[in-house]
């Protein structure tokens, strides 16, 4: 995006987010009249350079709604996976309805992730059928869904082969239920989905070879992840340096500063820079998550021992970075699952 189109960017964030902040965190508000004007002015785009204006444009949005950036980060997760498919029908049909915005795209593959680190069995299976594949078994959490909305799955056909492709959330034989029950996040449209035979056309197969394929898409799956943290990181240090004052200013004997986190913010940030001008190494990136997640935990921390009592609020704006914190600590990949992916 050019200059000017940041700028739209800006003024969408100010006047169709920023007013409906506490609808999202407190009514599990989901905002996806802001998403589809992102579409509408070009954010979606697939033309060259679009990685690193994706990746500010999660930052930017993260800094004001992290709730709204994690939605953000599932379209760009099922750009990604649809921008890397050798299905040129499947890039015909529906990458340019993801691109403006027309449909909007959830991930589901947390599961998958966790299958090829050895955490989790896979939970599809796939059958073959006429032009296509049954799918059935359970998503436990799929977010960014609506009416309108499609998503990615891996599923098993047996021990040797898995498929990947895309379902739409309308489908009839696919049984939803809203999850509303989290500590933070509940306005990210999530749902648990159970798929009974699904039937999803080869036009909509993502490979055939998924275990071959997630290698490639992996770093960006992760890369994406990472301005999340940076705009909670970014809000907490605006927290801190509007408490300076509180109490006499004694906020300024606790041990961890806004200096201090600018300092490691600017030093997260031109490592991001590297890892992307040099190659999108995973386990660069995986590396560059997890320190992230435990700058991002450590600088809500200190915007809540900053913020003091008026931080302890239940929908105080302290309170609700420390939410988007945990949630995005627990992320998949979590920072245990990288701490395993960086051990081994």
């Amino acid at each position: 995006m050019v200059e000017s189109e940041w700028v739209t960017v800006e003024s969408l964030v100010e006047k169709e987010l920023k007013p409906y902040v506490q609808k999202i965190d407190k009514e599990a508000f989901y905002a996806r009249h802001f998403l589809r004007k992102l579409g509408e002015i070009g954010a979606f785009s697939s033309l060259d350079n679009h990685l690193e204006q994706e990746l500010k444009l999660i930052e930017t949005v993260a800094k004001t709604c992290m709730t709204t950036a994690f939605c953000l980060w599932c379209h760009f997760a099922a750009l990604t996976y649809i921008r890397n498919s050798e299905n040129e029908t499947l890039k015909n049909d529906l990458l340019p309805l993801l691109e403006t915005g027309e449909i909007l795209g959830g991930t589901g593959l947390s599961n998958p992730m966790k299958y090829y680190a050895n955490l989790e069995k896979l939970h599809l299976k796939a059958k073959k059928a006429d032009h296509g594949y049954e799918i059935t078994g359970v998503l436990p959490a799929v977010s960014n869904l609506a009416e309108n909305h499609v998503f990615a799955f891996i599923a098993e056909e047996n021990e040797q082969k898995r498929i990947m492709g895309f379902v739409a959330f309308q489908n009839e034989r696919l049984e939803k239920k809203a999850k509303l029950d989290y500590l933070g996040l509940n306005g990210s449209a999530t749902y648990a989905c159970k798929f009974n035979r699904v039937f999803v056309p080869n036009e909509r197969i993502v490979t055939e070879n998924p275990d071959e394929y997630i290698q490639k898409i992996r770093p960006y799956f992760m890369l994406y992840q990472i301005p999340l943290g940076i705009g909670i990181i970014k809000a907490s240090i605006e927290c801190i340096e509007n408490a300076k004052n509180l109490k006499n200013g004694c906020n300024h004997y606790l041990p961890v500063q806004a200096d201090a986190l600018t300092a490691e913010l600017n030093e997260l940030k031109a490592k991001l820079q590297d890892v992307i001008a040099r190659s999108l190494d995973w386990r660069e990136v995986a590396a560059l998550r997890l320190k992230t997640a435990y700058i991002a935990l450590k600088a809500v921390e200190t915007a809540m021992l900053h913020q003091g009592g008026a931080g302890y609020l239940k929908y105080s704006h302290a309170s609700r970075r420390l939410r988007e914190a945990y949630f995005f600590a627990n992320l998949t990949p979590t920072i245990k699952h990288l701490e395993k992916l960086l051990a081994s």
